[in-house]
């Protein structure tokens, strides 16, 4: 039996080497309340924007998420948009980003306007110039790439047909690979996958596979014969076929193809779901894992990404708890940086009729007084949630020198309590915004309070919940035994 918790702990020592087309991804959100009086199209209501590295830099994005160093290569035009890519992915400590900017072609960019509620993409708008790189930009390209092959454990071709990827720079990377014996595994694109001849894993979706080897590919054994051919065209070890909520397909070259279906979730947007498919290939690999290990990390990662909004990424943490058995699972599954996931958890426990409570705090240094907060909230609920203070949310308030512990350290501590069934991190100075995003029924809060004073009372209160006010336990303050301890000792 596979080990993927070994293999997980050991993604974290890899360099793994990101080649391709690089955009920026703008997610417009907002509400569809009317339609405009000018034309028959809705009016989007606009909430908020986010701004994010797609494409290739989508996949740097996940090799970076699940622990692994990522060096990434891509073009940029000399405009806004490359100046924001730069920024974005120059901010990812574990990305060493190498963008040659080519002043001749602007920057691909992609605008979708979405609608906040039901998460349904409405239009979508491209800037792009879909062409090859000038020869200048193209040996730019494979120079940065060459000097930096031999660092990899695995390499990636994120190939969009905006450019990047020339027939000469692919051939010339996967050449490069096999002397020094490192997989190469392929996104591809485009109606010639001959160029990617050499590859050691090759990942078209279904439609893809259909258009490039002119096979039917409406059944599992229609994939797996379409899937044969083309690892005869391309001579891979390897074609895995992502068939989006049917799952996923491996043939191997030699072997006997396997299937596996989609994981059973809401799905909130697919937006660079086969980036994250790729990206976690790309990781198990550079850790010398067979294929069909891989194929299964990467549709666990791929069922964890598609319940977020936007082109979003997947962490060690989050895949480690969507694919091994629950009894193994570290505290960590129960934390919670990213809030979207939330829109996944919450309504799995409404679904079963669980009530939701919530406490908060800085849990600095955890103390009788804290854990007695934490029971009593806990039998009060039938599911328990803790906002934890960030770091500079706990500076904002205590003034420096404090938390004494980092966020990390203090969320592990709270996720190993059999109380707590998730802790989530919130960067504001209140947690009402993530009281408005939870709505639960029972909200906890120490005895030195007054109901009117607990944050998010309104809240729970008009939703038909209550408010619950815990004794302090006499003694116990973490302000006092921070105090304490910085006390000169006698003698």
């Amino acid at each position: 039996m596979f080990d993927f918790e070994a293999a997980l702990n050991l993604i974290s020592g890899r360099t793994i080497v990101c080649v391709g087309d690089l955009m920026l991804d703008d997610f417009v959100y907002g509400e569809v309340s009317r339609i405009s009086p000018e034309a028959p199209a809705p009016v989007l209501a606009v909430t908020r924007s986010d701004l994010v590295a797609g494409g290739a830099g989508n996949v740097a994005r996940n090799i970076a998420g699940l622990g692994a160093r990522c060096v990434f290569i891509g073009v940029v035009g000399d405009d806004e948009a490359g100046r924001l890519l730069a920024a974005k992915l120059g901010s990812e400590p574990l990305i060493e980003s190498h963008l040659i900017v080519d002043p001749s072609r602007p920057t691909t960019r992609k605008v979708r306007f979405v609608s906040e509620h039901y998460s349904t993409h409405l239009l979508r708008a491209d800037w792009e110039l879909a062409k090859p790189v000038d020869g200048a930009t193209e040996t730019a390209v494979l120079e940065r790439v060459l000097e930096v092959l031999r660092r990899a454990a695995s390499i990636v071709l994120s190939d969009y047909a905006k450019g990047a990827l020339t027939p000469r720079v692919i051939r010339a990377v996967i050449d490069a690979a096999e002397k020094l014996g490192k997989p190469v595994i392929v996104d591809p694109k485009g109606k010639d996958f001959a160029i990617y001849r050499g590859a050691t894993l090759i990942t078209p979706n279904r439609h893809e596979l259909a258009e490039v080897t002119r096979h039917a590919v409406a059944t599992e054994a229609d994939i797996a014969s379409a899937a044969a051919a083309l690892n005869r065209t391309v001579g891979s070890q390897a074609v895995l076929v992502t068939r989006s909520e049917a799952g996923m397909s491996l043939v191997p070259a030699r072997g006997e193809p396997v299937h596996v279906a989609a994981y059973p979730v809401k799905v909130r947007d697919v937006s660079g779901a086969g980036d994250t498919v790729v990206a976690t290939l790309a990781a198990m690999l550079a850790v010398d894992t067979a294929f069909e290990p891989a194929m299964r990390a990467a549709n666990a990662a791929a069922a964890v990404v598609v319940g977020k909004r936007g082109t979003a990424t997947v962490s060690a943490a989050e895949l480690r708890s969507r694919i091994l058995p629950a009894a193994s699972l570290a505290p960590e599954e129960k934390i919670i940086f990213d809030w979207s996931v939330l829109d996944e958890r919450l309504p799995q426990w409404r679904q079963q009729g669980l009530r939701v409570g919530f406490t908060n705090g800085c849990f600095d240094i955890l103390h009788p007084g804290h854990i007695k907060l934490l029971a009593r909230a806990r039998a009060a609920c039938d599911r328990l949630v803790v906002g934890l203070n960030s770091d500079a949310s706990v500076r904002g308030l205590k003034g420096e020198g404090r938390p004494m512990q980092s966020v990390h350290a203090r969320a592990e501590v709270l996720a190993a309590l059999e109380a707590v069934d998730l802790v989530v991190v919130f960067e504001q100075d209140t947690p009402l915004d993530l009281i408005s995003r939870i709505r639960p029924m029972v909200l906890v809060k120490g005895g030195d309070y007054l109901r009117e004073q607990v944050v998010g009372h309104e809240i729970v209160e008009r939703d038909g919940g209550e408010v619950i006010l815990v004794d302090l336990v006499p003694g116990f303050s973490t302000t006092r035994i921070v105090a304490k301890s910085r006390e000169p000792r006698a003698g």
